[in-house]
């Protein structure tokens, strides 16, 4: 017998906007921590954040990859019309719940459309400014200061090789909780 689904939204076109909007903030300054006001009741191990970006942003015409699991995946289906992809290599949107997919093995985008490349949510242990990473680029004025928990080794050598790839390249999205916080491909990461 399948578990019943968990309520979407509570106001979708109104919590919908909301976290439309702290997704653009989050994009357009890099490295920011925005807080989401109103969150899906999401299965686990799907995190609240996560669940709203994947409401807001997936609907019918985008395949999102998740290893969250069945009940997860199911509970997208029915509040977002989504398709479920096969890969991570073939999904618009990919979230990793656990060890994300190497950056290299999701669609990069071309040089002529390189908006075509995939976005990449990872549920991250927490989130917070002023420590960990040095970012630059554009939307930081000189530098901006984010840690975030639970990434694997190896993710800066990763993003590197992601920043060098611009205009192609992946963006990727954190999630902690009711938290995220974005790293577009421009973004440049140091180790703090």
């Amino acid at each position: 017998m399948n578990a019943p689904l968990t309520p979407g939204f509570a106001e979708p076109v109104l919590d919908a906007q909301r976290c439309f909007r702290a997704v653009l903030e989050a994009m357009a300054r890099p490295g920011r921590v925005q807080a989401l006001p109103a969150l899906p009741e999401a299965p686990a191990p799907l995190a609240p954040a996560a669940a709203a970006v994947l409401l807001t942003l997936a609907d019918a015409d985008t395949p999102v990859w998740l290893d969250a699991g069945e009940a997860a995946a199911a509970w997208l289906r029915f509040h977002a019309g989504c398709p479920i992809a096969a890969s991570a290599a073939e999904a618009t949107f990919a979230l990793a719940g656990g060890v994300p997919p190497a950056l290299r093995d999701l669609s990069q985008g071309t040089e002529e459309e390189p908006h075509r490349s995939a976005t990449l949510l990872v549920q991250v242990a927490a989130l917070a400014e002023g420590g960990g990473w040095r970012l630059t680029g554009p939307g930081i004025e000189r530098e901006h200061r984010l840690l975030a928990a639970g990434l694997p080794a190896g993710f800066e050598a990763e993003w590197a090789a992601n920043h060098a790839r611009f205009p192609r390249g992946v963006d990727v999205i954190l999630c902690a909780g009711d938290r995220l916080a974005a790293l577009p491909r421009t973004t440049r990461l140091e180790a703090g």
